[in-house]
């Protein structure tokens, strides 16, 4: 399979479904990272955009790059188990991968997805391989890291992590048309569809309450969201 431009396997813009490219689920082993019907959070369709995050704009500054945003990696090996982070990525033109085996099939495949914007990935100790091209580099997320969130996302502005990018609570996207907005609460950065807590396709208003419990919200193709209560 390519790389830049790979299309994941997931749902059609404009349609919420039940199903799934990754088969696998946990917990969000390093403390990293869509109600009704489910769709796919490993969605070349959904377009994570790029806001700079309000709680690690500083912090982000000062990390060094734990690998590269191109090439091939060895869990173990090459890089370690553990949530990671892109930020900067365009015209989702970033994809990455995890994968079971170093086989290039289908099969291989535990989640995908093209990025624009910002992304958390957590790596398990189960993966062998971590496919990414045409990102920006990859940094290590300290789980016990603090910082100030927000009270507004980008609507393209890709994943936040709840209580340190923004803060839990209601927020409202105004104005959006042709179900081209999609948002979803996740649980971990496994992009798994177990990870998805709720999830919908929005034309016009969209309203959502982020809980304290939520590990992450993931905005793509909206309008700004504004925090509302």
């Amino acid at each position: 399979m390519g790389m830049t431009g790979k299309i994941t396997l997931g749902v059609v813009v404009g349609v919420v479904v039940l199903g799934a490219v990754s088969t696998n689920s946990g917990d969000d082993g390093n403390g990293g990272d869509s109600g009704g019907d489910k769709a796919t959070s490993a969605s070349a369709d959904r377009k994570p955009g790029g806001d700079k995050d309000s709680a690690q704009g500083g912090e982000v500054a000062e990390k060094k790059a734990a690998f590269a945003g191109d090439g091939d990696f060895q869990v173990g090996s090459d890089i370690k188990p553990g949530t990671y982070r892109t930020s900067g990525n365009t015209d989702h033109m970033c994809y990455w991968e995890r994968a079971k085996d170093a086989s290039g099939e289908l099969d291989a495949l535990l989640a995908n997805d093209n990025v624009s914007g910002t992304s958390y990935v957590t790596v398990e100790a189960g993966d062998k391989i971590f496919r990414s091209s045409g990102c920006s580099d990859w940094e290590a997320v300290d789980p016990k890291a603090k910082g100030s969130p927000g009270a507004k996302m980008a609507g393209d502005g890709g994943m936040f992590k709840v209580g340190t990018d923004i803060a839990p609570g209601t927020y409202r996207s105004a104005g959006n048309s042709d179900d081209m907005c999609y948002w979803e609460r996740s649980k971990d950065a496994e992009h798994s569809l177990d990870s998805i807590i709720a999830n919908n396709n929005v034309s016009g208003n969209a309203v959502v309450t982020i809980s304290s419990s939520d590990a992450y919200f993931k905005t793509s193709g909206c309008e700004d969201w504004k925090k509302t209560g």
